[in-house]
């Protein structure tokens, strides 16, 4: 499958650095009314992604008592590289398809692991459901 037609490319994608503190993190999400967003490192490389529950339950554990106490700590403490995890560019519709039951976008990575963008859950079923899978999956 070309995934490039259902990409949307890094520049139009929200995301923060591991190196973000919890509070500059928790500030892009409320900006953007996301419940999850990728994680990168500093160089473009992705390293998972981070929800709102992840947030949660790190201040009910007790890690910061204090909103102050948010600017002290990285995203990287909370990041799970197993949550939402990336697929690389050449991912077949099936695979695809298996990710986007499980999650409602999809991070896309190049041969070197960096982040290029996202595929939605909703681009996925707008395309199959307006009968453009041939089209988007180069044919086959």
């Amino acid at each position: 499958m070309n995934v490039l037609m259902l990409l949307k490319p890094k520049k139009d994608v929200a995301y923060i650095y591991e190196t973000s503190t919890l509070r500059q993190g928790l500030e892009k999400m409320r900006h953007h009314g996301y419940a999850a967003i990728p994680v990168l490192a500093e160089d473009g490389r992705y390293v998972g992604s981070i929800s709102e529950g992840d947030f949660l339950w790190y201040l009910v554990d007790g890690n910061c008592p204090t909103a102050k106490e948010l600017e002290k700590h990285s995203v990287k403490e909370l990041v799970r590289s197993d949550f939402c995890p990336a697929v690389r560019i050449n991912v077949t519709m099936g695979e695809l398809l298996e990710h986007a039951m499980k999650q409602n976008f999809i991070c896309v990575t190049d041969d070197s692991d960096s982040f290029i963008g996202i595929v939605t859950r909703r681009d996925i079923i707008r395309c199959i459901l307006h009968g453009d899978v041939r089209r988007s999956a180069g044919g086959q």
